[in-house]
């Protein structure tokens, strides 16, 4: 188990699943639809099982890269931990698991679960063909809170879609800082990355861009939905991690990269969905 849960590093769930946990609540405290135990928990397991097999899927496609960069060649598969045979069987039964548990929830997550499977799988590839690999990612983490509102009310509206836009550019923009790391490896692989194509200066400042607009995105729901202070304490904060983390990383200096992905963005994300949690409950 421990073998499989770095394989999927699954510490890194920290990212969207509070934003799934703000499109389930979202939907139960504006909607006429009241919560439900069981739809909560098949949530969860969704988004476990999605992430499980986009992780595993992009580990076992980029093992032969994974072997050559300084950077990754202790991931398990490269490593010998576990065999590239595993962790696709690993990804198959995740997706079975991911489709039957939307069998349970309603017609339309069923019918959208290879939808959302392709997305969150695809990004492992375009890495080789495309510089907008970032944007994929990030669309992949984006369908969190609008797959969740889902899950309760079965229809789509507006206000997730926010929370979903705010998302895909947060996540994508924190993923080319990401990527800084590996701008040179990229270039002589001829792997396509912001970064490798734009340089470290320009890659940052596309990233600032992102950001801004997640920023612009995660302020929109309040002109939706009615929201109180704790709503827009949340915002204040999640805005000010998103400038923080860009203090911590330099074009001439990625030795805090690291800290600025994993830990201000975890930190963000936390923060800012218990503010939205108790914010619904402040209001109702």
């Amino acid at each position: 188990m421990k073998k499989y849960l770095s394989l999927v590093t699954f510490a890194h769930t920290i990212f969207a699943m509070p934003f799934a946990f703000i499109g389930f609540f979202l939907a139960v405290t504006t909607t006429e639809y009241h919560f439900d135990w069981l739809k909560l928990v098949l949530m969860v397991l969704c988004m476990v099982f999605a992430r499980n097999s986009a992780m595993a899927f992009n580990r076992y496609l980029d093992r032969d890269i994974d072997i050559q960069n300084p950077r990754t060649k202790q991931r398990d598969i490269p490593a010998g931990r576990i065999s590239p045979r595993a962790a696709l069987t690993f990804v198959i039964i995740n997706c079975l698991l991911f489709i039957t548990a939307t069998w349970f929830i309603n017609r339309l997550c069923f019918f959208l679960s290879p939808v959302a499977l392709f997305v969150v799988m695809g990004y492992s590839a375009t890495k080789r063909f495309t510089a907008l690999c970032h944007l994929v990612l990030g669309l992949g983490l984006s369908l969190a809170p609008i797959g969740a509102y889902l899950v309760v009310t079965g229809q789509f509206a507006i206000t997730p879609i926010f929370f979903s836009l705010s998302v895909l550019c947060w996540v994508s923009g924190f993923d080319i800082i990401y990527a800084l790391q590996d701008e040179d490896f990229d270039r002589s692989k001829n792997l396509h990355s912001i970064p490798a194509y734009l340089g470290k200066v320009n890659a940052l400042r596309l990233s600032t861009f992102l950001h801004v607009l997640s920023a612009i995105f995660i302020m929109m729901p309040a002109v939706e939905t009615h929201v109180g202070f704790l709503y827009y304490i949340g915002i204040a904060f999640f805005c000010a991690m998103l400038i923080y983390q860009h203090l911590l990383v330099k074009p001439n200096d990625l030795s805090r990269v690291n800290f600025a992905f994993m830990t201000t963005n975890g930190i963000a994300s936390v923060v800012f969905a218990v503010l939205f949690l108790l914010d619904r409950i402040w209001i109702h």
